[in-house]
């Protein structure tokens, strides 16, 4: 599980937990009170969450945590992050590729957009979700299979109804996601038959941590409600789960739509 020191990676990593798996967590922040928002918007505000807070909760419900470090702008902590995983419990049942760059770049207009910022990207949203889905495919499928899921975003194929700032996005984040939004479907159709089922997930606007304390400063609060991470976790658990999310290999699940029609989830708000 990346990205599991806050919102829907830790989400999903505890939602796991409650389900009965053992959870190798990574992010970058290892302790409490090292988070910082690097977002266009962030002005590196202090941020909550933590592996070792993750890892706590998950050991709290009665599962086994390993707590591994990782940055998706260095590839060999990936590939350290896997070699681990592996020697320490084996192959894995799910990968839950959901860590994302979302440092300055994301969101801004074109005209704004660096080549270098756009290069970064790149590198964090889609080569290294490549290096570290590569490190552990062959020890999946030699294991019989097992899930991938890939936490993707509506911006990776829908076109944005505004400029930036003005309910649009930018080119950065969406072009990172819409390259990365291709693994599912070719991983099911190439693999499939070997054991494998790769999913897309999109979210839908969940009120992650970040984006809670980004609307308090920017007096937004309640302005634009959204899901719970524990909405998108639920579903991500039922694809990993459910025999039937077979017929769903290659497909993108729109998480809360699909949480209300299989009740994956309690109501969490109003329709």
């Amino acid at each position: 599980m990346t990205g599991a020191s806050r919102g829907i990676g830790k989400a999903t990593a505890l939602a796991f937990a409650d389900a009965g798996f053992d959870v190798a967590v990574t992010a970058r922040t290892r302790r409490a009170g090292e988070g910082r928002d690097d977002s266009d918007a962030g002005d590196g505000r202090p941020l909550p969450g933590s592996l070792e807070e993750t890892a706590a909760e998950i050991e709290q419900r009665g599962g086994r945590c390993l707590a591994l470090v990782a940055d998706l702008h260095d590839f060999g902590s990936l590939e350290a992050v896997a070699r681990d995983l592996l020697d320490v419990w084996g192959a894995p049942d799910v990968l839950v590729n959901n860590a994302v760059d979302a440092a300055a770049g994301s969101m801004v207009p074109f005209v704004e957009l660096t080549v270098e910022q756009l290069e970064r990207k790149l590198r964090a949203n889609v080569v290294a979700q490549l290096v570290l889905t590569k490190a552990l495919l062959d020890p999946m499928l030699e294991a019989g299979g097992g899930t991938v899921v890939n936490v993707s975003s509506h911006v990776a194929t829908g076109d944005p109804p505004a400029p930036v700032g003005q309910g649009g996005w930018g080119l950065g984040y969406a072009a990172s996601k819409a390259a990365f939004h291709r693994f599912a479907p070719i991983l099911a159709v190439e693999l499939g038959d070997r054991g494998l089922r790769c999913f897309n997930l999109d979210p839908g606007y969940v009120e992650t941590e970040r984006q809670l304390v980004n609307a308090a400063a920017l007096g937004l609060e309640g302005r634009y409600p959204g899901a719970p991470p524990s909405v998108p976790a639920s579903v991500i658990v039922w694809l990993a789960t459910h025999p039937e999310a077979a017929d769903l290999n290659g497909q993108t699940v729109i998480a809360q739509r699909f949480a209300r029609e299989h009740a994956t989830h309690p109501v969490w708000r109003r329709r």
